[in-house]
């Protein structure tokens, strides 16, 4: 099982971080995609790989909400350390207008410029997007062909919202704690999206699944997540589980 999205580096495991990894693996966890947020974090997430190699890959990006009026400098800094560190994905990236829209335009360039280091290392991106679907179809419509591989993480959207994705590219979405919350909808996506194009997914410490929920969120939950989305198709743990982690190790080139 493989959890495509945990920030297992950040503060919140400074305490116990080995403890957390351990619990991850006698889960049945058995590889962790660790996603950047910004340059401040670049040396966190080497750290936990290098602690963790076998057992974690890592992505590089600029989260959105760390763009701001300098996101061009900090995108200058960051562009070598790829060639550096090797990440599998370009990540994670994106647009977020929840808090506010200050820089959108700003979260658009960046995007974009972000878009073409997938394409000029050949690797795929980790898509955040929270109300700025529109947004990232505008820059993704403006970027040309080919668009680059790769998953819109912590989906959230509609089954509509999944069609016009797909009219994009064969992209793959990511399914975290979110879909086990009662009022949630995600569930609704799960037949549109199908087993072929999941991901498994924590984004640990946020968004821990039920029965955890309101807890911190961690890489050993996944399991909850595997067995919810089985429960929904109607069919077993293992056929989510082997799905998923195909999905996973086709997506970021795992060798694993």
């Amino acid at each position: 099982m493989i959890d495509s999205h945990s920030h297992l580096y950040c503060d919140a495991f400074d305490d116990d971080r080995d403890l957390a990894m351990a619990r991850a693996l006698e889960a049945g966890v058995t590889h962790i995609v660790l996603p950047n947020e910004n340059l401040e974090s670049v040396q966190r997430v080497v750290a936990m790989h290098r602690a963790y190699p076998t057992a974690t890959s890592i992505a590089l990006g600029l989260h959105p909400e760390d763009v701001d009026e300098g996101y061009e400098q900090q995108l200058t800094v960051l562009r070598p350390l790829l060639d550096e560190h090797h990440p599998v994905a370009v990540g994670e990236i994106g647009i977020d207008l929840y808090w506010e829209k200050t820089w959108r335009e700003q979260q658009m360039a960046a995007l974009h410029t972000q878009l073409h280091w997938c394409k000029e290392l050949g690797i795929p991106f980790i898509m955040h997007c929270r109300d700025a679907l529109d947004e990232i179809l505008s820059v993704m419509d403006n970027f040309g062909e080919p668009l680059p591989q790769g998953v819109f993480h912590s989906f959230t959207g509609t089954p509509q919202e999944v069609e016009q994705v797909r009219q994009r590219g064969d992209f793959y979405f990511g399914v975290n704690g979110i879909v086990t919350f009662k009022k949630s909808n995600v569930k609704d996506i799960l037949p549109v999206v199908g087993l072929d194009r999941l991901l498994l997914e924590t984004d640990s410490p946020y968004l821990a699944p039920v029965p955890h929920r309101g807890k911190r969120n961690e890489s050993a939950f996944v399991p909850h997540v595997c067995h919810f989305i089985a429960q929904h198709l109607g069919v077993s743990d293992a056929e989510v589980e082997a799905a998923t982690t195909r999905n996973a190790i086709n997506l970021f080139k795992l060798n694993i």
